[in-house]
Parts: structure tokens; sequence; C-alpha cells
């Protein structure tokens, strides 16, 4: 049996402003933009609209600009911001059902929160600010401070454990944050723009950290960001939103190659599509002999991966997956796609 996606969001409004009810069942008010909505009503639409799923062990990125509504949806999926209509569920519960004693339990065990401003406690030890959400459950010292330190080494930070926030550097202070949120075994982690208050180097750092654990644990993530690199860094799929809807929803790979508007376009324009593209774009049937020599590439490697591999052999390489030749790209199989990309930019 199929398990359900970990959150469902179906038709999904949050107005702010007087009478922000009326606003979801009117297709009139609806379709004026933000302005407009303002000055007709004094309400403004965070989030309008707004569908997806979030499938099990995925990296679900939500990214835009300021503005955009993104905090406020990721805030809704826990009711930390009521939403003013619409479904959320998570496993197939109704998360709007839910009275205050199973929200608790939802925000404290099922989706666990890493907000951009850390918000330890000064006084405690790393250990202890680790162990703060088991704590709160109900977990004895004994237990709760064995499970703060594995998840202490797990984000890097062992021999920190006994030092206080403030001796910490803000990449740790927010290594520190993370551990806390993994500490309670989360089904979600729920990332609010954790990194972006960080130094560009540090930033980095907790993005390899972000990955390698999902690698590891295969634990689902939401993560929001404005940060379109982040986003393609990071995630298995993308929702792109603007004025509170989402304009696109799709892999990085669709998001860069297939942009649904002008908007999203000139959003990616700057990207170099070679490092986003897979070599799916480029690949062909193997002949006989292609398909038993050459150098072999995943079915995710990037195009200008499988440029450098076919550089480095001067031959076409295999793109292999479990042991399969799936096809081969060679050398002007992929500046075309380059071109061809490069062309259409112009174009555009």
């Amino acid at each position: 049996m199929t398990k359900p996606p970990v959150f469902t969001v179906s038709d999904l409004w949050k107005v702010f402003g007087p009478k922000a009810e009326r606003i979801p069942g009117s297709p009139e008010l609806a379709a004026l933009d933000p302005a407009e909505l303002r000055e007709r009503t004094g309400c403004t639409a965070a989030v309008q609209d707004v569908s997806f799923e979030v499938q099990r062990g995925e990296v679900f990125v939500v990214m835009g600009l300021s503005g955009s509504g993104k905090s406020t949806l990721v805030r809704c999926l826990t009711r930390l911001i009521e939403p003013t209509s619409g479904s959320i569920a998570i496993d197939g519960e109704d998360v709007m059902s839910m009275d205050k004693a199973r929200l608790r339990e939802l925000r404290r065990h099922r989706a666990s929160m890493v907000f951009q401003h850390f918000g330890l406690l000064p006084h405690r030890s790393v250990l202890d600010n680790v162990a703060y959400g088991l704590e709160i459950q109900g977990v004895g010292r004994t237990q709760r401070r064995a499970k703060a330190a594995e998840v202490v080494a797990k984000v890097g930070l062992e021999g920190f454990e006994h030092r206080r926030p403030g001796q910490l550097s803000g990449g740790q202070q927010q290594r520190v944050g993370l551990a806390r949120a993994l500490a309670v075994d989360p089904e979600v982690l729920l990332f609010d723009e954790p990194f972006s208050a960080l130094d560009p180097l540090i930033r980095r750092d907790m993005q390899d950290e972000v990955v390698r654990l999902h690698r590891e644990e295969g634990r689902t993530m939401v993560f929001i960001t404005h940060d379109l690199s982040e986003a393609l860094r990071l995630g298995d799929r993308i929702a792109l939103m603007r004025d509170g809807r989402i304009v696109q929803l799709g892999t990085p790979e669709e998001i860069v190659g297939s942009p649904a508007d002008d908007y999203v376009r000139d959003f990616v324009r700057d990207v170099p599509r070679e490092q986003v593209m897979t070599v799916r774009t480029a690949m062909r049937p193997a002949t006989a002999d292609e398909a038993d020599s050459g150098p072999a590439v995943a079915p995710d490697a990037t195009v200008s991966e499988a440029i450098e591999a076919v550089a480095r052999s001067g031959s076409a390489a295999r793109v292999v997956e479990n042991g399969r030749c799936l096809g081969v790209v060679d050398h002007a199989a992929l500046l075309s796609v380059v071109a061809g990309l490069r062309t259409e930019e112009v174009a555009a």
C-alpha cells in the first residue's frame, strides 16, 4: 500500500486584513493584483490558492523574493499562522481540525522548525540547548542528554557540548539550531531561510550539511529560501512563488530548462544551464560498440560533468544506471544542448 504524501495542501489561502474570509470566496476579489486588493478591501493576500504535495523523503523548496508569501506558507503548514481557507493534511490527517493538544504534538514531534534566528538559550550549554525539545516532551535527563550528544556529533559539533551559544560562531550556532530540531526525530524538518544571515562560506558549509544529512537519513525537508542557487542546489522540487501564488512547480531542471513564463525566465536567466541540466537532455541510444566502452556517467550527472568526462576520454560517455547502459552522450550532442539553451536565451 502506497503511503500518502507527508504534506498535502489544497486551495490554501492566508489573507490579512478586515473580513479576510470574503476574499477566497470571491472570484472578482481573488483576481485583483496585490495593490488593487489592498486599495479596495484593505486586505493583503499573502498566500493565494496554493496547492501542492510534499513526498516522503524529498527536499521540497519554496522560493521567492521578499514578500512572495513563502514564509507565511511554511508557518501555515503547522498552523503557527492560521490559514484563512483551504486544507492541509500530514500523513492524511487533517491539520485544520486539530485541537491545541494535537497541534502541540505535531510541532513537537512530527514537524520541527529551523528558523533564521536561532533562538538559543544563552545561559544553557550546547548540549542542553539541543536537548531542550526532548525536555519539553518529558524525556528523562540521562536519556535526553545521550540523544543530544549523539545529534551534536552528527552535525559536527563534537567537543563543543559544554560551550554556551555566545562562545560559538554564527555557523556553529546554526548547527546547534539544526541539532535541536533533529533531536526530537521529527518526520519532517521545516527550514525558514535558516542560512540567510550567514557569511557566504559558512552558508555553503551549512548547505553541505543539509545535503549530507538528507543523503544519510532520507528525511523529508521543506526548505524556504529567496536564493535561487540555494534552491537549485538543495531542492528535489522547487515551488517558485510570486505575490502569494505558485507560478511554477518542478524539478530544478524543469524550472531552468522550461520556464513557465517570463517571470520565471527572468529569474533563471543567469543560471549556468549546463550545471543544472542533466545528461538525459543530450542522451541518444547507444550502438553495440558504444554500450560496452567509454567512460560512464550517472543519469543525473550534469551536462557540464559529462562534457568533462567526454573531453578527458575523447569518446562518448555511457549513461549507466544500476549497471545498465541507458544511452550515450557525445561531445557534439552535449555542446548542442548548451548552444540550444543559449540560443533560447537570446531569443527570449
